[in-house]
């Protein structure tokens, strides 16, 4: 069975852990039966295949299988430790390769948390939660004129470790800051006309996270001052992505760069679409870039 799924970045400002928006870059899962495991890698993460055993995508799908005979490739183009949901698109890839009947259950177990799980299996702009023990997303409306540049630094950032950085108790104050910012947000979301860089302030993450990224606010700044209409962190980061108009991405991608490059960043800054479609199984879970 193939099964191939989209990045995500989440939270996207204030909707910290709970809203995600699946892009079109890809991770494709293949599995086949085999009388001993093997996983084979390509492309992104490849470098991280050397244990199979040890390997997301084989925790994933001997977990939903309950075995370990079989044969896994997986070709990536999703950057890893880069806040665009790399592991929660191969557990949803891997979970549905292997057969499970909810590659998303699954998928946010093994991530610890559901908005980018959730936005990989569904595609486009997701709110996720857990009610009960299960996975609850709700697809929100999404304005079709709206992509996404991104600023994809050559430096990893572990989530982990960006998780590290956070408080474990908030103020009443900033809690209602970011339920106000996430209001502004979704309906400049819904309608780009209505979408400001105020929409995408946050007071739960973004700043505890600067220091392990220092040129984040330059680069926010940048992004807004590029032609981008909102910018934030990208789920943990270090990627940043900015939303912008179709017609001017390129223009905010080149300004983008030349940000990077004025800040000593090494990386790239590339556009990104919304992925509509999510989990793609069988034969039409091949190919790369531009199912939108």
């Amino acid at each position: 069975m193939r099964a191939r799924a989209p990045a995500s970045t989440a939270n996207l400002g204030p909707g910290f852990d709970v809203l995600a928006l699946a892009l079109d870059v890809y991770v494709e899962v293949e599995i086949e039966p085999a009388s001993r495991l093997t996983v084979r890698a390509e492309g992104e993460g490849a470098d991280l295949a050397d244990d199979a055993a040890t390997h997301l995508a084989a925790r994933v799908a001997i977990d939903v299988a309950g075995h370990d005979r079989m044969a896994i490739t997986v070709r990536s183009d999703i950057p890893v430790a880069r806040g665009l949901g790399s592991s929660a698109a191969l557990a949803v890839a891997a979970a549905a390769a292997a057969g499970s009947k909810d590659p998303l259950g699954v998928a946010a177990r093994a991530d610890g948390h559901p908005e980018n799980a959730a936005a990989s299996a569904v595609g486009g702009l997701v709110a996720a939660t857990t009610v009960r023990g299960a996975v609850r997303v709700v697809r929100l409306p999404l304005d079709p004129g709206l992509v996404l540049v991104a600023i994809v630094p050559d430096r990893a950032l572990p989530t982990t470790r960006a998780r590290q950085a956070l408080p474990h108790r908030i103020s009443r104050t900033d809690a209602t800051f970011n339920l106000g910012r996430m209001a502004l947000l979704l309906a400049g979301l819904a309608d780009r006309s209505l979408l400001s860089r105020e929409a995408t302030e946050d007071r739960l993450h973004q700043d505890y996270r600067n220091p392990l990224f220092p040129e984040a606010p330059q680069l926010l700044g940048q992004l807004v001052r590029g032609g981008a209409l909102a910018a934030c962190w990208s789920g943990a980061g270090p990627t940043l992505v900015g939303f912008c108009d179709r017609g001017k991405a390129e223009l905010v991608r080149s300004e983008a760069q030349a940000a990077m490059a004025e800040a000593g960043v090494t990386g790239r800054a590339v556009v990104l679409v919304p992925d509509l479609r999510g989990l793609v199984l069988g034969a039409g879970a091949g190919g790369g870039r531009g199912d939108t």
